[in-house]
């Protein structure tokens, strides 16, 4: 697929088979978004002045401080006032990283009381906002924790976890580190079981790491497509097009491609392409092509199901590149189907 134009998005390059503006499907975790922890009068006082003034440093220390205490009660303020603090005030998220916040906080991560686990989690979550701060919580060992809440946590920590793996996932090194240590199988059954946050922060984080070849195969291997393709054939569920770009990622290899016609893929996708929106429809339109490019049994599947109609439609009315990509696909779809007249893929034009 060399020969394609690409674009980037969140530090990467894609080939425009997929579909170009996708950044509005995904929503990257800017914060948490769990609700505010009580606290009492004096705390809040404290942290509200903490947060309004240029010099926190000397309350950062105490926390850092409190986080190793043997109170876990103490341990869950502290965890909850960096969190706020990271939350509310960006620069904060660097001056808790270099107090030594770090590693206290993962070994929050593998505490057996849920709720200290929670706050661990999503202070790390607020610290990995800060870019200089990927690298530090990666190499801090806390990628086998986040994996372990993803697991065990609460729903909140689990969501969190998600997300602060979605963080860290985008320095390209940790992308198959995250993939070894076990989070697809957990972040696919996020995305099949987790309630409408848990399926978005669970869909963007696999998008993120389906960048890397071996990452795909686990996704598929972990039963990826049936929930993409239930959540793709569901309008009211808000995921059809985070679905969409999921499975695009994946297609490139032949097992996801295969495991997208053995879960009924190809008429969900003709149906976006006949009732979609314009964005549905275009890269529904791309997936198809490219599972069809060098298969005659998939287009022959593929016209089967009627989709030359919409197809003609979409060429017709369809954006720039939708039109496009819907001509070569009608045409590979007329070509015919004994033989092996099959188009490749550099013959697409971009």
């Amino acid at each position: 697929m060399e020969n394609h134009k690409s674009f980037t998005y969140m530090g990467r390059t894609f080939s425009d088979l997929s579909v170009g503006d996708n950044s509005t499907a995904f929503s990257d975790c800017n914060s948490d978004r769990s609700g505010e922890f009580p606290t009492t009068s004096s705390q809040s006082r404290r942290l509200l002045l903490a947060c309004a003034s240029d010099n926190s440093d000397e309350l950062i220390h105490q926390l850092v401080s409190d986080l190793q205490s043997c109170s876990i009660e103490e341990q869950k303020q502290a965890a909850m006032e960096i969190r706020l603090l990271a939350k509310n005030k960006p620069e904060n998220r660097l001056k808790i990283a270099e107090a030594g916040a770090v590693k206290p906080l993962i070994s929050l991560l593998s505490s057996s009381d849920l709720q200290l686990q929670e706050y661990g989690v999503t202070a790390i979550l607020n610290l990995s906002l800060c870019d200089e701060n990927k690298e530090l919580i990666a190499s801090s060992g806390a990628i086998k924790p986040l994996v372990r809440a993803l697991r065990i946590g609460n729903p909140t920590a689990k969501e969190n976890a998600a997300c602060a793996l979605l963080r860290l996932s985008q320095v390209e090194e940790n992308k198959m580190a995250i993939g070894r240590s076990g989070a697809i199988p957990l972040l696919v059954n996020l995305l099949e079981n987790g309630g409408f946050r848990g399926k978005k922060d669970a869909s963007t984080a696999l998008y993120t790491l389906c960048s890397v070849k071996e990452n795909k195969i686990r996704a598929v291997h972990a039963g990826i497509m049936k929930p993409l393709v239930e959540l793709m054939a569901d309008f009211g569920s808000n995921m059809v097009d985070k679905s969409a770009y999921v499975l695009s990622v994946l297609v490139s290899v032949p097992e996801a491609r295969t495991a997208l016609v053995e879960e009924g893929g190809i008429p969900v996708l003709v149906e976006i392409i006949e009732v979609g929106s314009q964005r549905q429809k275009e890269i529904a339109v791309a997936i198809l092509l490219q599972i069809c490019e060098d298969s005659v049994t998939y287009r022959t599947m593929v016209a089967r199901e009627g989709a030359i109609p919409p197809l003609v439609a979409l060429s017709q009315s369809g954006t720039n590149r939708a039109k496009q990509k819907a001509e070569t696909l009608i045409e590979l779809l007329r070509q015919p189907r004994s033989g092996n007249g099959a188009a490749r893929a550099s013959d697409v034009s971009a």
